[in-house]
């Protein structure tokens, strides 16, 4: 049964990166009850585990000072990266460039508070742990599951997107088999979320104009 429940939540999340790619729908609007209902299920077919190979609080701070380093690197890269691909950089300015008409409390809220808990709940909390039973070996569950999540986000067409379920994706499940829960990366995701909206990496110049 949980089976099933985590192969329809992983069609349900591509079908949703797909429709907001094809129809123009706001990812916030449309992903947030999306990722909250995922996560909604995910705690109903069973809680899932906070940190059960080391203390919460070191999980908790791990998870912190990792969701910076995330930051940080992600910075660096798009510095590099962004004005030799303009298309990386135009679509990572419409993801974290607040360009619509929602505040950033609002964008905070509905990606801290709502969409980062509901993914890391599903993808961490209930895929990873059940194809650690599936398969028998954390390393290959590791491995298939950040594999399924950067397929899931493909149908986004985004490069921003898909970049961060590649690289964030592979630090989110490494804390969440390292500390054996949720807590580390979850927290490492709000933390990485909430300052890409706060301080995006990439703004438009007063020049261009919006698009």
């Amino acid at each position: 049964m949980v089976g099933l429940v985590v192969l329809v939540g992983v069609v349900a999340e591509g079908a949703a990166w797909w429709w907001v790619a094809s129809r123009g729908a706001s990812v916030w609007t449309f992903m947030t009850p999306v990722l909250v209902g995922l996560g909604v299920v995910s705690l109903l077919s069973g809680t899932p585990a906070l940190a059960e190979d080391v203390a919460p609080v070191v999980a908790s701070g791990v998870g912190l000072a990792s969701g910076l380093v995330l930051y940080a690197a992600t910075r660096a890269f798009v510095a590099v990266v962004a004005p030799r691909w303009p298309t990386f950089r135009e679509q990572s300015i419409a993801m974290y460039g607040r360009e619509g008409s929602l505040s950033l409390g609002v964008l905070l809220l509905l990606s801290v508070a709502l969409t980062v808990p509901g993914e890391e709940l599903f993808w961490r909390g209930l895929v990873l742990p059940e194809l650690e039973r599936a398969v028998g070996a954390a390393g290959l569950a590791a491995l298939l599951s950040w594999t399924v999540f950067v397929v899931a986000n493909l149908p986004s067409r985004n490069l921003a997107i898909v970049a961060g379920a590649v690289v964030g994706g592979a630090a989110w499940v490494g804390l969440a088999s390292w500390s054996g829960g949720v807590v580390a990366s979850l927290l490492c995701h709000a933390a990485w979320t909430g300052l890409m909206l706060a301080l995006p990496p990439v703004h438009r110049s007063p020049e261009e104009g919006s698009p």
